[in-house]
């Protein structure tokens, strides 16, 4: 049996709302699941990601295999990274201890980095809202039009 970590479609239409979900490979998309990771909305800058990291962690460590999608969001949350120093620490490339400080490090720096962008685009949203509305006022030169001489044939229908 195949397991997948993948997502899980909910909302409306055109207002997107995914579960990271752990479901069998033959099930369908929104179909059954095993197990809810987490869930991810794409309609909010920065995207709102919220996953339990250690129950990913597990399934990683049984064999699940990500989507491209999900592995990203995987890799944006540092589940990944987590994965990567915990590998290192069994291959006794350094203790458990400094792979926790390698990540602590890490995820104060991505927080930093996710805080700012996110200011960012309020900020511009609100530079947005604030832009004055200049109006001009555009003159249009007068225009004079003759009246065009009349044709015989309706001087004719004219003079009945």
């Amino acid at each position: 049996m195949a397991v997948k970590m993948r997502l899980q479609r909910h909302g409306s239409k055109k207002r997107p709302f995914y579960f990271i979900v752990v479901a069998d490979g033959r099930s369908p998309r929104d179909g059954k699941f095993i197990q809810k990771l987490g869930t991810y909305n794409p309609l909010t800058v920065p995207a709102t990601v919220l996953i339990d990291r250690q129950k990913a962690l597990d399934w990683l460590h049984k064999g699940a295999q990500p989507t491209d999608t999900v592995r990203r969001i995987l890799s944006f949350k540092g589940v990944l990274f987590l994965k990567h120093l915990l590998r290192g620490v069994s291959l006794g490339l350094f203790d458990e201890a400094v792979a926790m400080q390698k990540f602590t490090a890490w995820s104060a720096e991505h927080d930093a980095h996710i805080a700012k962008r996110s200011g960012a685009h309020k900020k511009a949203r609100q530079d947005s809202r604030n832009v004055p509305v200049v109006k001009k006022v555009v003159e249009v030169p007068a225009v004079v039009v003759a009246e065009a001489p009349a044709t015989p044939e309706e001087e004719t229908k004219t003079g009945e």
